[in-house]
């Protein structure tokens, strides 16, 4: 799962965004979905989500927790 279809994202999704001003250097920022921004089912560089910080940014990665109870994670691609 690489961000681009709408259906997989949803508030308290634990995903990596790439902002705007991080686009060329690819920076991507770890956060917890509040609002999903981009109406439309799917978008080719990734759905447009507020996090939970106030960061706005396109969705490039999804996090699934395999374990809280371990703190273990698995990023999906």
């Amino acid at each position: 799962m690489n961000g681009i279809v709408r259906a997989d994202i949803k508030p308290g999704t634990r995903v990596k965004v790439v902002q705007k001003q991080d686009q060329r250097p690819g920076k991507l920022t770890e956060g917890i979905v509040k609002d999903v921004l981009t109406k439309s089912a799917t978008h080719p560089h990734g759905i447009k989500v507020r996090l939970e910080s106030g960061i706005v940014g396109r969705v490039k990665k999804l996090i699934l927790c395999i374990s809280e109870k371990r703190g273990e994670n698995d990023v999906l691609k």
